[in-house]
């Protein structure tokens, strides 16, 4: 497994990570057991980083990590980097999801999250989503002090807007920035990716899959509909998602022709395509997180990044990413 530079200075972490919503039910059923085999899975594939979040089935899937570090007992022991977030809540008043990035607030999560974990300190801490309330300067000096503290080692942001990202890391060195990019979401190129590479900060790309449209098996009807997010995702619904998956045709012949998989191939081409990147697909499956993986061990010339362009051009996908009630948090910078 490939590994690259979280932050600068920072530890070296696996190409492809974990991106552990999977293991809350998000896009269909999931259970402990499969979660802890893909944890193990992972470890044999040299894959080390996770990523979670406090609010990724309210604490499930970080209680499922925190119980497979439990069961490896002393060897869990720099087993993993692990990330997690906070920010993300909601209003007693009204139940509306809202933001809270107050150090109170933020200090309260991480040590609920630390307890589920089972652990001391997380090797990364994002602030899920920007609370508009607060000056992201504020914000970098109460993530500084729980570096100072002892309870995170670096700490990143998730859906900042670049200016946002360059006013945080005039206060203290930003570690990460986590954004979708993938073949289908390719916002980041306008100026994220750029902003990071300046600065000495990783991009963290989540949904490097396009959730799950950019493989062999993409989701069909049945497993959209067990989704909340995907059954509220204008890309797959109709319309839009039986154009897509006449798009996607094209693609998958192209990683058949070169003799891998198609989400191998869309892990490759974003790792290609920010050097300096990790991707944290998220899945439930073993067989899926091997074909995941195996996009780390791609190594794409300019030739085969464009065909892969010209079989999936910059705006070829039908329907956004989100719904209107899940835009609001991301920042919007184009």
């Amino acid at each position: 497994m490939r590994r690259r530079r979280l932050g600068t200075g920072g530890p070296e972490v696996s190409a492809v990570g974990i991106g552990a919503m999977s293991f809350a039910g998000v896009y269909g059923a999931a259970t402990e057991e499969a979660a802890h085999a893909v944890l193990t899975a992972a470890l044999d594939l040299g894959i080390d980083h996770i990523d979670t979040s406090n609010i990724y089935g309210m604490g499930l899937s970080e209680r499922m990590i925190g119980a497979f570090l439990a069961r490896q007992g002393r060897a869990a022991a720099g087993m993993f980097r692990i990330a997690t977030k906070g920010g993300i809540t909601r209003d007693p008043e009204t139940g509306a999801r809202c933001f809270d990035n107050s150090r109170a607030h933020l200090e309260a999560e991480l040590d609920g999250s630390l307890r589920r974990l089972g652990l001391e300190t997380v090797d990364l801490y994002y602030v899920h989503r920007r609370d508009p309330a607060l000056a992201i300067e504020e914000v970098t000096e109460t993530l500084a002090g729980f570096v100072r503290a002892g309870k995170i080692r670096a700490f990143g942001f998730s859906e900042i807007a670049p200016s946002s990202l360059r006013r945080a890391a005039a206060v203290y060195p930003v570690a990460a920035v986590q954004s979708e990019y993938s073949l289908s979401t390719r916002l980041p190129e306008l100026g994220l990716i750029q902003t990071c590479e300046g600065l000495g900060t990783t991009l963290v790309a989540f949904s490097p899959v396009g959730r799950g449209l950019l493989t062999d098996r993409p989701p069909n009807r049945a497993a959209i509909e067990a989704s909340n997010f995907l059954a509220s995702a204008p890309r797959f619904a109709e319309p839009d998602y039986a154009a897509n998956l006449v798009e996607v045709a094209r693609f998958q012949a192209l990683a058949a022709e070169m003799g891998t998989s198609a989400a191998a191939l869309a892990i490759a081409w974003v790792l290609a395509r920010a050097p300096g990147s990790l991707v944290i697909p998220g899945t439930r499956s073993v067989r899926h997180l091997r074909e995941l993986a195996a996009g780390a061990a791609l190594d794409l010339n300019g030739e085969d990044l464009a065909r892969i362009e010209t079989a999936l051009p910059v705006g070829w996908a039908h329907g956004d990413r989100y719904s209107r009630a899940a835009w609001v948090g991301p920042e919007m910078y184009c």
